[in-house]
C-alpha cells in the first residue's frame, strides 16, 4: 500500500517529524511518498531513513519541491 503526505510549507525539523508520525500508522513493507519544500528535507529525510532503517527508494525533484519514495522497515 502507498500512503502520501504533503509537507510543503513545514520547516526543519517538522517533515521529519510528521514522517515519523506517518509511519507508525503503517504496516511493514508499505510505502509512503512525501512531498516537501523545505531545502533542509533533502538532507533530514535521508538521513532519518537511514537512522531507522526504512528504505529511501526514490528521490526527485519537482516543480513543488521534492518527492521521496520511502519504504517502511
Amino acid at each position: 500500500m502507498t500512503k502520501q503526505l504533503d509537507a510543503t510549507g513545514l520547516q526543519c525539523p517538522l517533515p521529519v517529524l510528521r514522517i515519523r508520525k506517518f509511519l507508525q500508522g503503517l504496516e511493514s513493507g508499505d510505502r509512503l511518498t512525501v512531498i516537501a519544500d523545505d531545502p533542509v528535507a533533502a538532507i533530514d529525510v535521508p538521513h532519518f531513513c537511514s537512522e531507522q532503517g526504512h528504505a529511501l527508494i526514490a528521490v526527485s525533484e519537482i516543480e513543488s519541491g521534492i518527492r521521496f519514495e520511502i519504504q517502511k522497515k
